[in-house]
């Protein structure tokens, strides 16, 4: 028997097992068991946990076979469905990317673990001892859509930072997430780390997403990681609390004292190098006065990228499509970028503040104190200077693997990694105090 066909059986034997269970029983079922997993992981030690996550690691590779053959009939079966190419892309796996899912699992169990770490320490007056102290947020329903190794990277980072996770994976990407949580929990079992620490919902019915969102009292925390509108159910039904990860309306404004060579450069990258990701730049901003536009636009054109602009930026080429209001407020997730013409730093900021998601945004300048002042009114989760918008990931931050991109401002925001995903109690060490 494959390793494909271990998953799917583990995957789906579940489902046939309770087959009259509702979508409410089964995720009360799966999250009990996630529970009870998570107290034994947050009596782990760093060592312990970080052999898990290299026994993970070590299983993944081992899987790679299967785990290929399991995306191929995704990568079918989406072709079949009509997906674009941005979300195919998005879907697919080769060697190189599943070791890419592989390394990254083995690189979040050297990072360093931040449960215990002691954030601040104080003594009162009357001799109390006062500390805070990072610990788990518990359990962690993740729902994600199309990106398969967003189940290896959500269930490392659970695990490191002493959580249970119950994932929540898109019919998309089916075959592959089952393949890669089934050879992920075998490297978990090798280390003595119990299955139900990590768990993939065995069903694609949409009811049981639903199921998570009102689950209060048994998931302590909801992530969503997709679309718009993915993000919008959730946000709109959850009962639980939701770390939210909105669209990727990323701007790059070109200054006018940008260097043209270095505008150039980041304009590809930022929109080309993968246009599906969320880091990918989605409005170009030039300011009236930068000296190089036409050349920035015509790279951009000559790759194969659509252009739709104002008024002035058609000017620029004839190419250039006409963009209608919407288009100022569309992550197109394509070779497909809106431009405008802006008079100046105040005006790039206007319509920043319009229409950004609050996601990353960014400028290129040789002036420093305009950098400067952007960086400061510029209230994205994550702001840049001089570089592609595209470096938005955790692991180009230095933090492993990411659960998601936080664009709200509540206790995560930017790529969330081992750090977001805790919480943290206070410890009061007395010597007898009586409160007068």
């Amino acid at each position: 028997m494959t390793d494909t066909q271990t998953a799917q059986i583990e995957s789906e034997a579940p489902a046939a097992t309770h087959a009259a269970e509702t979508p409410e029983a089964l995720i009360a079922r799966l999250a009990k068991a996630g529970r009870a997993a998570q107290a034994q992981l947050a009596r782990m030690t760093t060592a312990q946990k970080g052999a898990a996550l290299i026994a993970a690691a070590e299983a993944l590779r081992a899987a790679e076979t299967d785990i290929l053959a399991a995306n191929d009939k995704d990568m079918a079966a989406g072709a079949e469905r009509g997906l674009s190419g941005a979300l195919l892309d998005r879907l697919k796996l080769d060697t190189k990317r599943l070791a890419g899912i592989a390394d990254a699992v083995a690189q979040v169990a050297a990072l360093p673990d931040p449960v215990g770490q002691v954030i601040d320490a104080s003594s009162r007056p009357n001799g109390l001892a006062l500390s805070r102290v990072r610990v788990p947020i518990g359990l962690i329903g993740i729902i994600y859509e199309s990106r398969p190794n967003v189940t290896a990277d959500a269930a490392a980072l659970c695990l490191a930072s002493g959580n249970a996770a119950l994932l929540r994976g898109g019919t998309e990407a089916v075959h592959s997430n089952r393949a890669i949580m089934a050879a992920f929990q075998r490297g978990l079992a090798k280390a003595g780390v119990p299955a139900e620490a990590v768990q993939l919902i065995p069903t694609q019915d949409r009811a049981a997403v639903g199921a998570m969102l009102t689950a209060q009292g048994l998931i302590d925390m909801i992530v969503p990681r997709g679309g718009k509108s993915l993000v919008e159910r959730v946000q709109n039904d959850a009962r639980v609390p939701v770390l939210a990860h909105l669209d990727g309306i990323c701007h790059t404004y070109l200054h006018a004292s940008a260097d043209v060579a270095m505008a150039r450069s980041i304009v590809l990258n930022a929109k080309l190098r993968r246009t599906g990701i969320c880091g990918s730049m989605e409005t170009l901003l030039i300011d009236a006065a930068f000296p190089a536009a036409q050349a920035v636009v015509a790279d951009l054109l000559d790759a194969g990228c659509e252009i739709r602009g104002d008024a002035r930026a058609r000017a620029l080429d004839p190419r250039i499509l006409p963009a209608s209001d919407a288009d100022w407020d569309t992550e197109y997730l394509d070779a497909i970028l809106s431009v405008a013409i802006v008079d100046g730093l105040d005006a790039a900021l206007a319509h920043i503040d319009a229409h950004s998601s609050r996601h990353t945004d960014a400028i290129v300048t040789s002036d420093d104190a305009v950098a400067e002042e952007f960086l400061t009114r510029v209230d994205s989760a994550i702001v840049m200077v001089n570089a592609s918008s595209q470096f938005a990931d955790g692991g180009e931050f230095g933090l492993g693997a990411e659960i998601g991109i936080a664009t709200g401002r509540l206790h995560a925001r930017g790529p969330v990694a081992l750090e977001g995903l805790t919480t943290y109690k206070w410890l009061v060490r007395g010597t007898g105090q009586t409160r007068p």
